[in-house]
């Protein structure tokens, strides 16, 4: 793998770090900022997905630097953070994205299985944090991109370590804001809250569930995930970002009517994160927990998972969103409640 030195680098690309890039949003991430002619650090477990990444890089215009870790390694987190520097001279986004996650009941997640999914997707996002501001708070300079999800707010049956991890970087990341601003920092940190994603999570997640793991319809297309990260890294002053009219819709309910979206999802959220087949081979397996999920093999998942057919590859919500200041925020909640009621009408029609 080609190792990059300053020098030899664009003299106009960001440097950019982004977790979780071997594979879905991050992957997709690291192609969305390799247009631009960015400088894209990858980090992540996997060496056949990073390797593969950073040939996408390369191939859309920018230059990347494969860097392997376990975010949920501090202290390796930390020296990930010092070789960009070292190759790079400095950070001006980072995105935190890695996270693992078990799709089962609380009662069937072992205390270690709960443990391990904390560790890479919140103390992952917390080192991740430190480390970018150990580098960023001297320039006075720099966005920190916390990708997140509906998930955030509104905790779903099946997934309750990856909700609570997700709840938990809400948190970490709105105090972490109030602190910057208290000392008038230049560097900022937002947040970007994502739908259901066409990734190949679901085929390397570890899984107790019957059916084989889905997401919630309506499905969004990594790149639209993509798109608004690097929109967020060069608007940070912005808190957070919504995307996708689902996104808005759960968050709006779960404001108003969260008894209500107890008892819906208690009804209707074990079927809808599983294929109605039998569960075969990716069934009861340890996934992606405790090691990357190329592993010996050397197979690269990619960005995409397995429902092209069914995924949304534009969000006319997320546009709005992006430009809300010209269109105001009223279209953004109207938008998005109209297109997820019409989701919702669509998937109740086909199933149940």
């Amino acid at each position: 793998m080609r190792d990059f030195r300053k020098g030899s680098l664009p003299k106009h690309g960001k440097v950019v770090v982004v977790t979780g890039a071997s594979g879905g949003v991050g992957r997709a991430t690291a192609q969305a900022f390799a247009a631009r002619g960015d400088r894209v650090a990858l980090l992540a477990r996997g060496r056949e997905g990073l390797a593969a990444a950073a040939d996408e890089v390369q191939r859309a215009g920018g230059e990347a630097l494969v860097v392997p870790v376990d975010m949920a390694d501090a202290k390796a987190v930390d020296d990930a953070a010092q070789k960009v520097v070292d190759a790079y001279g400095h950070i001006d986004v980072w995105v935190n994205n890695a996270f693992a996650g078990v799709f089962a009941p609380f009662t069937e997640i072992t205390a270690d299985e709960f443990r391990r999914v904390t560790e890479v997707t919140y103390l992952g996002y917390v080192s991740g944090t430190r480390a970018a501001l150990h580098h960023m708070l001297p320039r006075d300079r720099g966005t920190i991109v916390q990708v997140g999800s509906a998930l955030a707010y509104r905790g779903v049956p099946l997934q309750s370590a990856y909700c609570g991890a997700k709840h938990a970087i809400q948190g970490f990341n709105e105090s972490l804001r109030c602190e910057l601003l208290h000392t008038g920092s230049g560097v900022r940190t937002t947040m970007v809250q994502l739908p259901a994603v066409n990734t190949p999570q679901f085929d390397w997640v570890l899984s107790r569930m019957p059916g084989r793991a889905r997401p919630v319809a309506p499905v969004f297309q990594p790149e639209i995930a993509a798109r608004a990260i690097v929109h967020a890294a060069s608007h940070g002053r912005r808190r957070e970002y919504w995307v996708g009219g689902s996104t808005v819709a759960a968050l709006i309910a779960n404001a108003v009517v969260p008894g209500a979206l107890d008892r819906y999802l208690a009804r209707t959220g074990f079927d809808s994160q599983q294929d109605e087949r039998v569960e075969e081979e990716h069934g009861g397996g340890p996934g992606n927990l405790w090691a990357p999920a190329d592993g010996p093999h050397g197979h690269d998942y990619g960005a995409h998972g397995r429902f092209d057919d069914e995924s949304v590859s534009d969000s006319p919500q997320d546009w709005v969103s992006r430009n809300r200041g010209r269109m105001g925020a009223g279209l953004v909640v109207a938008g998005g409640l109209g297109a997820v009621v019409t989701a919702g009408l669509r998937r109740g029609a086909g199933r149940r």
